[in-house]
């Protein structure tokens, strides 16, 4: 059991770090090549930094754990708008000024929703994975046209400042993708073996592991990114990475994991889980849109997050308890 945890923490280190060199990689590769800012910060920033996700829910349902992969998405989208967002608006409110955000708002609403009526019979079918993935396709499409034509956006200017300095050759970028990735892979295999052997040796379910430790620690990157953007006055970057991160969680993570095996999800999955992810998203979305000006995120909203997220946390180990005895 010691050796479980020492991989869980070793993986989550090595983790995080490889993940940090595989976004910068690509981010400084695709400045070498042209493309637009705004495609950069909403791909290859905003989704990049969930590939730690991606990675572990796939690597999870391919070794038949479909509960760790679920809980690593759902969870991470609850740690990344009640702990990592609402962390950051009481370090510094946030102001959203980007219309391609206040845009994006609404979608991801829309795209929990949907994921909350996918779970509700019990099960995300191959057919259910299809369908997000499809999703994702036409968000990424809709993504580019974006890129292409919406030239002075807030998002796209301040993603054109931090690219202005971040330059570097374009061998080191490459290595430093290259680099990143093949350590994320074998991270993501050291961290879902050691939380396995956590679940089965204190009886706790893979869901509950990948809700709590998993998502917390694949979630860390977008922690770093938004503090530091936020440190920066990067207002719009720190908020795309959450709305990013979310959207790529809901529809390329539990798609690519219930396309390579379906995934059973519990009663509790639907009325515990996926009620807070969608409460936290729809709550997101009215103090973020801005109905009446600008949205603003501000330190008090910040803080009721923090609460929730403890809330939720001290709830999910209320119920491991209460089930051992």
């Amino acid at each position: 059991m010691t050796l479980a945890f020492v991989a869980v923490a070793f993986g989550l280190v090595l983790l995080v770090w490889s993940a940090d060199r595989f976004v910068d990689g690509a981010s400084k590769t695709a400045r070498h090549f042209r493309m637009p800012p705004l495609l950069i910060g909403m791909v290859i920033v905003g989704f990049g930094t969930s590939v730690p996700e991606l990675v572990v829910s796939a690597l999870a349902a391919l070794q038949n754990n479909p509960g760790l992969a679920l809980g690593n998405a759902y969870g991470s989208n609850i740690a990344n708008i009640a702990l990592i967002l609402g962390l950051t608006a009481v370090i510094s409110p946030v102001a959203v000024q980007s219309q391609v955000l206040r845009r994006e708002l609404p979608l991801l609403t829309g795209v929990t929703a949907l994921a909350a009526w996918q779970v509700r019979d019990g099960e995300i079918s191959r057919v259910d994975a299809l369908v997000l993935l499809a999703v994702f396709a036409a968000l990424m499409v809709w993504t580019i046209w974006q890129s292409v034509y919406k030239k002075t956006d807030a998002f796209a200017s301040e993603m054109e400042q931090k690219l202005a300095t971040d330059s570097g050759p374009i061998n080191r970028s490459v290595f430093s993708l290259l680099t990143g990735l093949v350590l994320l892979i074998l991270s993501s295999r050291i961290l879902v073996w050691g939380a396995v052997e956590i679940a089965h040796g204190f009886a706790v379910s893979d869901l509950i592991i990948g809700l709590t430790i998993i998502a917390v620690g694949t979630s860390l990157p977008e922690l770093a990114s938004s503090i530091i953007a936020i440190r920066r006055g990067e207002h719009d970057l720190a908020l795309g990475n959450i709305i990013g991160s979310n959207l790529f969680n809901t529809l390329a993570v539990v798609g690519v994991a219930g396309l390579i095996h379906p995934i059973s999800a519990g009663r509790e999955v639907f009325s515990r889980d996926v009620l807070v992810m969608t409460t936290l998203t729809v709550s997101l979305f009215v103090i973020g849109y801005g109905f009446r000006g600008r949205g603003r995120i501000n330190r008090v909203e910040g803080a009721v997050l923090l609460a929730s997220y403890v809330g939720y946390v001290g709830y999910l180990i209320r119920s491991v308890i209460s089930q051992s005895h």
